[in-house]
């Protein structure tokens, strides 16, 4: 035997150790993130328009780090939350461009008398306190995060006779309520349509006080209300800077024509000063050409409603870059035609907007995308007129766009905010689960709705609002609506009107 057999063999009757292994590769831990939504269909809207089946979102803090197919997505973080959106939609939150604050304790109220638009005024001018706008303010961020609207420009009053800004309280108050809920808001503030002054009632002291306010106190409050809000809550909250409409067939003087640009002027400088968006409501023809030679249009200036454009007009809104707010459930839109599929052919920015809830509609934006696709395809007796996809992008990125927000929301891509929703699918006017776009444009309403994030916190799960009390804010807001409409003497216009039932037609005739 030789030796290095006779050695094996006592290594062997040794029992001698097998070398020891290969170490593993050392493996880094995988980066953690806040929040994984993972396992849903994901509408990105990112500027390919990718759709992915299986799709997941990972958020960090209230930026999204990732977007990709679950399994990649998955594997690349550890997170110290999940959320299964299996069988749901997953999208950039909606963005509604135009409404009205005060609108939800008032809607319908008066409706089909004619005497509407005069209470409102009364309400919102001589009959609200602090708290009315408080409510107001709960009630309408709750409805809208309901409905999955994560971004908002709201008025502070009705129309343009009515800007609550004659004390800074009142927008305080306002102010305090949305961030509270916590979604992304612009409020515009300014001042009322002269002559001047106007008189509001403050009824938080002991007693009633009519109060005379002119133009430089409504634009002093105004500013006082952007240094005191504009960029609280983590940016979310944005103060915007709104004048009223000059319709020049209706100036009676050159005296009130000078008037109304120097204040128009004024207003517009407020917005250039900090860098806000400046807004008008009620846009119609001849009113966008007089505003462009007032020097009040621009990328940053944003037109609600805007119907009957003359082709000049429609020009003029391309070339200097102004947004429009078109609003295609609104009694203005059925007096006069918005020309959106015009203004957007000739390179404008066109966004969807409720026009606020009263005195007819909701904050279901769903409900106002439906509508957008009819009110043009009838125009034109055209089906292939305003396609879902072009609908889609009126509420995400054609909106971020006309909000300046275009870097920040409006997709769901890396680097952005972490506003997005989960709209479920698996209900019996969406299912078969295929073509989301079509769902969600024409089939889906603010009821499918299933998770709410903003800035990357999760402020509806499971149609539960999470951030405040729902059924507290529902309390507060019917006892502040009471109290508003019993101070006014309004109690006859909660009354179902005469003409309701059994005619085409409602009677023309004061009633």
């Amino acid at each position: 035997m030789s030796l290095t057999a006779a050695s094996l063999l006592v290594l062997a009757a040794l029992g001698a150790a097998s070398p020891p292994p290969t170490p593993a590769p050392h493996r880094a831990p995988k980066p953690v993130v806040d929040l994984l939504v993972t396992g849903g269909t994901v509408i990105t809207m990112d500027a390919t328009r990718r759709i992915l089946d299986d799709g997941a979102i990972a958020i960090r803090g209230d930026r999204i780090v990732a977007v990709g197919p679950s399994r990649e997505v998955a594997g690349r973080f550890a997170a110290r939350r999940t959320i299964n959106a299996r069988r749901q939609i997953i999208m950039p939150g909606l963005i509604d461009g135009h409404g009205h604050a005060g609108h939800t304790l008032v809607k319908t109220l008066g409706m089909d008398t004619g005497e509407w638009y005069a209470a409102t005024d009364a309400i919102y001018a001589r009959g609200s306190t602090t708290n009315f706008w408080r409510a107001d303010a709960l009630l309408a961020a709750t409805e809208k995060l309901r409905f999955g609207v994560t971004t908002s420009l709201v008025l502070f009053g009705g129309g343009d006779n009515v800007h609550r800004t004659d004390d800074r309280k009142y927008g305080d108050a306002y102010l305090e309520g949305i961030e509270r809920v916590g979604l992304r808001w612009f409020l515009a503030v300014g001042p009322r349509r002269p002559p001047f002054p106007k008189v509001f009632t403050d009824l938080d002291g002991p007693t009633p006080r009519d109060v005379p306010v002119s133009f430089e106190r409504q634009l002093e409050v105004s500013e006082q209300l952007i240094k005191t809000w504009n960029g609280r809550g983590n940016g979310r909250v944005h103060v915007a800077v709104v004048y009223p409409t000059i319709h020049p067939k209706d100036i009676k003087s050159a005296e009130e024509a000078a008037e109304l640009a120097r204040q128009a002027r004024l207003t517009r400088d407020l917005s250039k000063q900090y860098g806000l968006i400046f807004t008008q409501d009620g846009h119609t023809t001849g009113s966008v050409a007089y505003a462009n030679s007032l020097g009040l249009l621009g990328p940053d200036a944003v037109l609600s409603h805007a119907t009957e454009l003359t082709p000049e007009e429609i020009r003029i809104v391309a070339q200097t870059n102004t947004r429009i707010s078109h609003n295609p459930s609104a009694i203005y839109s059925m007096r006069g035609r918005n020309p959106a599929i015009e203004l957007m052919d000739a390179g404008a920015t066109v966004m969807l907007g409720s026009d606020g809830v009263a005195p007819d509609r909701s904050y279901d934006m769903f409900r106002h995308m439906f509508q957008a696709g009819r009110y043009h395809r009838f125009h034109f007796r055209d089906p292939d007129v305003l396609p879902s996809g072009k609908i889609l992008e009126m509420v995400t990125v054609d909106a971020a766009r006309a909000l300046g927000l275009e870097r920040e929301v409006g997709s769901l891509e890396v680097g952005k905010k972490a506003d997005l929703i989960l709209v479920d699918w698996w209900r019996p006017h969406l299912v078969p689960m295929q073509m989301a776009p079509y769902r969600i444009a024409l089939f889906a309403n603010g009821n499918d709705v299933h998770t709410v994030i903003v800035d990357g916190r999760v402020l509806m799960r499971n149609r539960q609002v999470l951030s405040v009390s729902e059924d507290s804010v529902l309390a507060m807001a019917q006892r502040e609506a009471d109290a508003a409409i019993r101070r006014t003497g309004l109690d006859s216009l909660t009354r179902l009107p005469e003409g309701l039932w059994g005619a085409t037609r409602l009677p023309k005739e004061p009633r």
